[in-house]
């Protein structure tokens, strides 16, 4: 992520959502790495240039983003974020005037733009746009979190870790858990701009397991950098992962007929356990590929509002157009409350199944389309027929082949696991 890149993707983004005669804006967020200042720069001088009005924020979680940018109807909303990544590493996230993440075909649209030659296109002296700070951002945000909390209910009595990643919710997320009542422990609230995401956070949790213990708190709660995935411990400083999230905010959602069109939407990487617990509450699991994104389509299609990953993101479209880590936090706390006991025998709903994921690096051409794996790959599927699931993926980021297998044997998925590894690895295609 360059300079160059960031003013060409504001230029390019500015002139696909100039529509109609308004003048036009975009909200622009970021977390805190120290190359959030530079990319922010850029990307301001490009939408100035394309004749975009410029709304800065500073450093806010993703959602917030998304949140900020219907609330004020701007034309766009733009996050500045690696999200979960190490500082080194920097992204910028999208947003249409709806909250909710570009399509595949807008994404593409801007990169054409992106790379054609815009002389002409952009905004005369006139026309260029102005910047300004919106000071009460913050607040905003603060505020509609909280309202995703019962009003009924308070956080009074409960102690709360809260693991901020060093990220863009190092400010908000403990104000908002204090406003509710709760005496609340901060670690990874102190960003340097380099220290983001380093041994903090979602990623790294284990520094949140061991406040948890040491201050004798109810809950833990790991964010990570820009705040749209969330991870749990319970007052043991046990993690819970999001699958268990999952299953607790459907139950709850449920049982109290929120839960619309009894069915929850996650990807292929969910546990199967997930899906036997559904299924005894009468609700379905849909699955979708790897990533957020897919999930968010997935739910809008079907009008589902209960939405996750095993890897912490929840996507709660009652309250959210995107994951949204306190929020997702808050919704177990209610439970929390409500139930009485605590998060070792609330969070827990379902036995995992024993699940394995191996990466296997290759070099060339991607390996999954090779003879000899989809042959070793229909062996291993009748292995596991009723009995469990493989799944093999490509990443989107490395050359990497991703592969996992659930199964209530244990060594059934050592070996189907070791079986596909073994095969990716003596194919050795050539680019």
């Amino acid at each position: 992520m360059t300079v160059d890149i960031a003013q060409k993707l504001g230029q390019a983004a500015g002139l696909h959502f100039t529509r109609g005669e308004h003048r036009h804006s975009v909200l622009l967020g970021k977390d805190t790495r120290l190359s959030g200042y530079m990319i922010e720069s850029a990307l301001v001088a490009g939408f100035l240039s394309a004749g975009m009005d410029v709304t800065l924020v500073g450093p806010l979680p993703t959602p917030a983003i998304a949140m900020l940018t219907r609330s004020l109807r701007a034309d766009l909303g733009v996050m500045i974020s690696a999200s979960h990544n190490p500082f080194g590493d920097n992204g910028i996230k999208l947003f249409g005037p709806d909250g909710f993440k570009l399509s595949d075909q807008n994404e593409i649209d801007i990169e054409n733009l992106m790379m054609a030659d815009l002389t002409g296109r952009l905004a005369t002296p006139r026309e260029i746009g102005r910047a300004s700070r919106l000071n009460d951002a913050a607040g905003r945000y603060v505020e509609s979190a909280k309202a995703s909390f019962p009003r009924k209910l308070r956080l009074d009595g409960m102690k709360i870790v809260i693991d901020c990643a060093n990220g863009s919710a190092y400010r908000v997320a403990p104000t908002a858990l204090w406003e509710l009542g709760a005496e609340v422990i901060r670690i990874g609230c102190t960003p340097d701009g380099v220290n983001i995401n380093e041994k903090c956070g979602s990623t790294h949790p284990e520094a949140l397991c061991q406040a948890v213990v040491q201050h004798g708190a109810h809950l833990g709660i790991a964010l990570d950098g820009d705040a749209d995935r969330v991870l749990i411990a319970d007052e043991t400083g046990r993690l819970i992962d999001g699958d268990q999230i999952l299953a607790l905010i459907a139950q709850s959602w449920a049982r109290e007929g929120r839960l619309v069109g009894q069915s929850v939407v996650a990807t292929v990487m969910s546990n199967m356990g997930l899906e036997r617990f559904l299924n005894t509450l009468d609700v379905g699991l849909e699955r979708t590929a790897v990533g957020d994104r897919y999930v968010v389509e997935r739910m809008r299609e079907l009008g589902s509002n209960v939405g996750g990953e095993q890897s912490g993101h929840m996507v709660l479209t009652d309250f959210a157009t995107t994951g949204d880590g306190l929020i997702a936090a808050l919704q177990i706390l209610a439970v929390l409350v409500e139930d009485g006991r605590p998060a070792s025998e609330v969070c827990r709903l379902f036995k995992p199944f024993p699940q394995k994921l191996k990466n296997v690096r290759f070099s060339g051409t991607c390996p999954l389309d090779a003879d000899v794996v989809q042959a070793r790959q229909k062996d291993v599927e009748k292995m596991l027929a009723g009995r469990g699931r493989l799944v093999l993926r490509k990443s989107g980021t490395e050359p990497l082949v991703r592969v996992m297998a659930e199964a209530e044997d244990a060594a059934l998925v050592d070996d189907v696991v070791n079986q596909m590894c073994a095969a990716l690895e003596a194919v050795n295609v050539p680019a």
